[in-house]
């Protein structure tokens, strides 16, 4: 068992005691867990990490799935770190975060796969696709756009190079202009390689010729300029950067030569893997991949026109711990990437822009002052927002059933940030906008979790509302204020007269909310209302 950094020490004159928590990250060549405090302030303090190699994606690229002796590889791991999770007393599932990456999610067994480490270790792999896996890494470098503004003024390019697939994030100032992930990975490269049986003469040769294709559909699905900077993410990155700066150990960003990283990947791609394994330090499987990853990333700087690289002491189990501080919930900035992402969408679909973002602006308001009355998570509000946006993207297909419509365009969308699981949600409750109320006959809406049908009901319910306060489309309806006080929600709309068509539609679509909250709704206009 690698373990890679030290215990650091807390100052124990803290007011409250911090919260212990752990990732843990099943990748396509290793298992990592960083267990880390965080304070009241939700500043985050690393304690531990640990790393394991575990080839997944050599059995998932090359078999498409996971082999048995390799679970149990897995299972001896997890069992390990679970011991150590124990030691530290960090036993509350909340406070434990297990994701897989494309070495996992590429197998055919990958269900039993999870079954297998729950049942042996307790702990659950959650689901974490591209979208999640981009909102963690912007979670992760967000910090150095604070420090490094002069750095993301410019078009600047986040890229990490993991085992089986590269990630991509178009960053300019704060903004994600684009993001995507390729099946471009340092041991999928060497496991083609494997499967052409390439002589060591042509093995190059191919790996350039695959990562040039991924590098030209990449600039030609962006269709942005091409950035000026390169930040390096990823473990190979970072040896790397050591070397180059002679820096044992690396804080914040550290620039290196475009120049001096490809000639140190020409000497690493010269040696063999067993000899790279001790220079360096590396299980067998991590200096097997050095070489590839190292080049990807030179190619990748080369055909971009690259003129400053950066290497971020940041790593996708940063972003996790951050996003648990936060209460996983999605930070102001995040939520803009997101709103920003499906406003995106609306255009592309020519919605109602000033109708759906003042809906958006209502059903937010509904819901931050009717918290004691739907007892949701902060989350949600995100999900009714996006949903909001997005409830009439439908008419684009047909006036006809658009919420049907809208539902299906919001399921085969991509977005920034938001996870597939939560798309789903999104789509429910733009579904759920109108017409119908969820029935338990619905597909989609029956094979959600008891909590989750719930929290689509509560949350059309609000949106139903806001469409109805802004029926006649003028967006005159600004300033509510909502009281909730025993079975009843009465809506303040002060210095307001001529209400009479929102207060029909309100009364009309509002069967939703008072059989969800058991509450009536009341619309007035009395100047200083205070419930």
């Amino acid at each position: 068992m690698n373990t890679v950094s030290n215990p650091s020490k807390l100052d124990r004159g803290d007011q409250a005691a911090p919260t212990q928590v752990a990732v843990i990250d099943i990748g396509a060549s290793s298992l990592r867990m960083q267990i880390a405090e965080i304070k009241q302030d939700h500043s985050v303090v690393r304690l531990e990490s640990f790393e394991q190699a575990v080839s997944l994606g050599k059995d998932s690229f090359t078999h498409g799935r996971v082999e048995k002796s390799t679970i149990e590889d897995c299972v001896h791991v997890l069992m390990i770190y679970r011991a150590k999770l124990n030691e530290y007393g960090i036993t509350d599932p909340r406070h434990i975060r297990v994701i897989a990456t494309s070495g996992v999610k590429e197998a055919q067994n990958r269900l039993a796969f999870q079954d297998r480490i729950f049942i042996a270790t307790g702990f659950e792999i959650e689901p974490f696709d591209e979208a999640e896996l981009h909102r963690v890494t912007f979670l992760g470098v967000s910090p150095f756009i604070k420090k490094h503004p002069h750095i993301f003024n410019d078009l600047t390019m986040v890229c990490e190079v993991g085992g089986g697939t590269t990630e991509f994030i178009l960053m300019e100032r704060d903004q994600v202009v684009f993001a995507q992930t390729y099946r471009l990975g340092a041991l999928r490269l060497r496991k083609t390689l494997d499967s052409f049986d390439a002589p060591a003469s042509q093995a190059r040769h191919l790996m350039e010729t695959r990562i040039r294709q991924s590098t030209q559909q990449l600039l030609e699905n962006s269709q942005q300029p091409q950035p000026k900077n390169l930040l390096a993410m990823g473990g190979d990155m970072r040896l790397a950067a050591q070397e180059l700066s002679g820096k044992e150990n690396l804080q914040g960003l550290v620039e290196i030569s475009p120049d001096e990283l490809i000639r140190l990947t020409d000497e690493i791609l010269d040696q063999p893997t067993d000899q790279l394994a001790i220079r360096y330090h590396l299980s067998l499987p991590e200096a097997d991949s050095l070489g590839p990853a190292l080049l990807t990333n030179c190619i990748i700087a080369t055909e971009l026109g690259i003129e400053r690289l950066y290497v971020a002491n940041v790593n996708l189990r940063d972003g996790l711990v951050k996003e648990m501080a936060q209460g996983r919930k999605w930070s102001p900035g995040i939520q803009n990437q997101i709103v920003q992402s499906a406003m995106q969408l609306g255009r592309k679909y020519h919605f109602d822009e000033t109708h759906c973002v003042h809906v958006s602006q209502l059903a937010c308001s509904l819901f931050e002052q009717t918290k004691e009355l739907h007892q949701l998570e902060e989350r949600y509000q995100g999900i009714l927002q996006v949903a909001a946006l997005l409830h009439e993207t439908g008419k684009y297909i047909s006036e006809q059933s658009y919420h049907k419509h809208s539902s299906y365009l919001i399921r085969h969308a991509e977005f920034f940030g938001i996870g597939s699981q939560d798309v789903q949600l999104v789509a429910l409750v733009a579904r759920y906008h109108r017409r119908a109320t969820p029935q338990p006959n619905h597909d989609l809406y029956s094979r959600l979790s008891r909590e989750k049908r719930v929290a689509v009901a509560k949350l059309a319910a609000i949106l139903r509302v806001a469409k109805a306060l802004d029926a006649s489309r003028t967006q005159h309806i600004k300033d509510i204020q909502c009281h909730v006080v025993a079975n009843k929600v009465t809506i303040n709309l002060p210095r307001l007269t001529d209400i009479a068509l929102e207060r029909l539609e309100v009364s009309r679509t509002c069967e939703l909310f008072e059989d969800i909250f058991g509450t009536k709704i009341v619309i007035t206009t009395i100047e200083n209302y205070v419930g």
